[in-house]
C-alpha cells in the first residue's frame, strides 16, 4: 500500500469539506460548517492495481485578511485547488494558492475543482471553464467542473490527482 498526502485548498465557503464528504462518505449536507484549522480524512482506492491510501487534508479556507496556514501544506504530494463557479473572485484567487503551495512543495500535482457546477446552466459552466482553462492550463494538469451536491466529477477529480501523484512517484 502506498500512502500520499493530498490537500484541498481554496477560499472560505467554496465547498472543500463538502467535496471530501462526497468522496469519502458519499454524503452531502446543505448546512455550512466552516473548517477550523485542518481536518484529515482517509480513503483507500485502487489505481492501476496499486492500493493508494489517500490522506486528505481539508485546510481552513483563506481570505485576504487571513491567508492559509502554510504548515498544513508541508509534505503534500497532491493539491486540489477548489473554487466556486458562482463566485468568480474565488477563481481569481487560485493563482495565489498555487504560488503558496509551490513555495512549500515545488512540483506538487494539481487538479482544479470548479465546484457548485449544479447551480449553473451547461452553457454558463462551459464558458467559465474555458475562461479558467485559458488562465491556468499551463500550471494545472486537470481542470474539472464538479458538484459536491450532485456528485458530478468528484470521483474523477480525486482519481485524476491520485494517478498524477503515483506517476510522479
Amino acid at each position: 500500500m502506498v500512502s500520499k498526502k493530498m490537500i484541498l485548498i481554496g477560499d472560505f465557503g467554496v465547498g472543500k469539506t463538502s467535496l471530501i464528504r462526497r468522496f469519502v462518505d458519499n454524503q452531502f449536507s446543505d448546512s455550512y460548517l466552516s473548517t477550523i484549522g485542518v481536518k484529515i480524512s482517509r480513503k483507500s482506492i485502487d489505481v492501476d492495481g496499486i492500493t493508494l491510501q489517500m490522506l486528505i487534508w481539508d485546510i481552513e479556507g483563506g481570505t485576504e485578511e487571513k491567508p492559509v496556514n502554510t504548515t498544513y501544506i508541508i509534505g503534500a504530494q497532491g493539491c486540489i485547488l477548489v473554487a466556486d463557479l458562482t463566485r468568480e473572485s474565488t477563481i481569481e484567487h487560485i493563482s495565489t494558492y498555487i504560488e503558496t503551495v509551490e513555495k512549500i512543495v515545488p512540483g506538487a500535482s494539481y487538479v482544479l475543482a470548479l465546484n457548485k457546477s449544479d447551480k449553473l446552466s451547461e452553457d454558463e459552466q462551459k464558458q467559465l471553464c474555458e475562461k479558467t482553462e485559458n488562465r491556468y492550463a499551463k500550471r494545472i494538469e486537470k481542470i474539472l467542473p464538479v458538484s459536491a451536491k450532485s456528485g458530478q466529477g468528484v470521483e474523477e477529480m480525486f482519481m485524476a490527482l491520485a494517478t498524477q501523484t503515483l506517476t510522479k512517484g
